[in-house]
C-alpha cells in the first residue's frame, strides 16, 4: 500500500490525494507535524531517494536558513534526528511504495504507482472482501 506524507496546508499533497482518490488507489495518509516520522520510515525514504537529502529536504526552509545546516556532514543518525525534531525541512508530499518513492506532485511521475496498486487491488478483490463486488471495476480488468 502506498503511504503518503503531507501537511494540511500543502497544495500538491492536497493534489495527490486527489489524484489518487480519482483512480481509487488506496493509501495511508501522514501528517508529519501531528504524526512523527519514525526512523525506521525515515531511513526508508533516505534509502529509497535516489539523490538522498537532495530530493527530500528543502533546503530553502526557514530552519535550513537559519541553521546554515550542512546535511553532507550529518551521520544518518544525526541526520534522522534532525529531521524528527524538524518535519518542515522535508518536501512534500513524500510518496512511497515497497521500491521507491516519489517527492513533489507530478501528474506523469505518479502513474508510476498505478499498475503496483491496480494488481494489489485486483488480487485483493473478491465478493467476500468488498461490498461493491458485482459492479467493482477492478473485477472486470481482472476478469478480462
Amino acid at each position: 500500500m502506498l503511504k503518503i506524507f503531507i501537511s494540511p496546508s500543502c497544495s500538491s499533497c492536497r493534489k495527490v490525494k486527489q489524484w489518487l482518490d480519482e483512480q481509487k488507489i488506496s493509501y495511508q495518509e501522514r501528517n508529519i507535524f501531528s504524526s512523527a516520522l519514525n526512523e525506521k520510515e525515515l531511513k526508508d525514504i533516505l534509502y529509497k531517494s535516489e539523490n538522498g537529502t537532495e530530493d527530500i529536504i528543502s533546503t530553502r526552509s526557514k530552519v535550513c536558513r537559519e541553521k546554515n545546516i550542512d546535511f553532507d556532514e550529518m551521520t544518518i543518525s544525526e541526520l534522522i534526528e534532525f529531521i524528527k525534531s524538524n518535519p518542515s525541512i522535508l518536501k512534500r508530499p513524500i510518496i512511497v511504495d515497497d521500491r521507491r518513492i516519489q517527492v513533489g506532485y507530478d501528474e506523469e511521475e505518479i502513474r508510476s504507482f498505478i499498475p503496483e496498486a491496480r494488481r494489489i487491488a485486483k488480487i485483493n478483490c473478491s465478493r467476500e472482501n468488498c461490498p461493491t463486488y458485482d459492479v467493482c471495476e477492478h473485477r472486470k480488468i481482472s476478469e478480462e
